[in-house]
């Protein structure tokens, strides 16, 4: 009996020691993100930064010391929206907590864009990574190659520069 008493006691002990959640499909910093995900592909930039604290920094491909504030990455999203259509698809979302207590979203995507002036349309997968303090976004990390794009770019800039001199001779 005092056995029996011994292992339920230490089965109660056991049960009643909530483990701290490292890593997780569904937590209230995901459906914060997929919110941010949202506004990003219907291009709601009104309610786009509210979920980000006033300090945070973007840097999108970017080293700490060029990134963004969340009001100028969303003008180089408008800017982006003037040359692209686009839509977001394939979502996947994790989040984890670190060994020093960071909590991260994970985010992985794919990025299918049309260039407005050629119809040619790029597909990217891309990473983004979110740390969230209180709550809010306070730095958001992303990663994707988009050398594609810039090559492209650069020749229809060099052809479009070469252009008028042809025409002037």
């Amino acid at each position: 009996m005092k056995k029996l008493f011994l292992l339920g006691f230490v089965a109660i002990l056991f049960l009643a020691c909530k483990q701290e959640v490292r890593y997780t499909q569904k937590s209230a910093e995901i459906e914060t993100y997929k919110k941010v995900m949202e506004d990003y592909k219907t291009q709601n930039w009104k309610d786009y930064p509210k979920h980000y604290a006033d300090t945070a920094k973007v840097m999108s491909n970017v080293t700490r010391k060029k990134g963004q504030t969340v009001a100028q990455a969303i003008e180089k999203s408008k800017e982006d929206a003037k040359l692209f259509t686009w839509v977001v698809k394939d979502d996947d979302y994790e989040m984890v907590v670190t060994d020093k207590g960071e909590t991260w979203v994970n985010y992985w995507g794919l990025w299918t864009g049309t260039l407005k002036s050629t119809k040619k349309v790029y597909e990217i997968p891309f990473h983004n990574t979110v740390r969230f303090i209180d709550g809010k976004i306070v730095q958001e990390n992303g990663y994707w190659n988009n050398s594609e794009i810039v090559t492209d770019m650069s020749s229809m800039a060099k052809t479009s520069v070469s252009e008028p001199a042809k025409t002037q001779k």
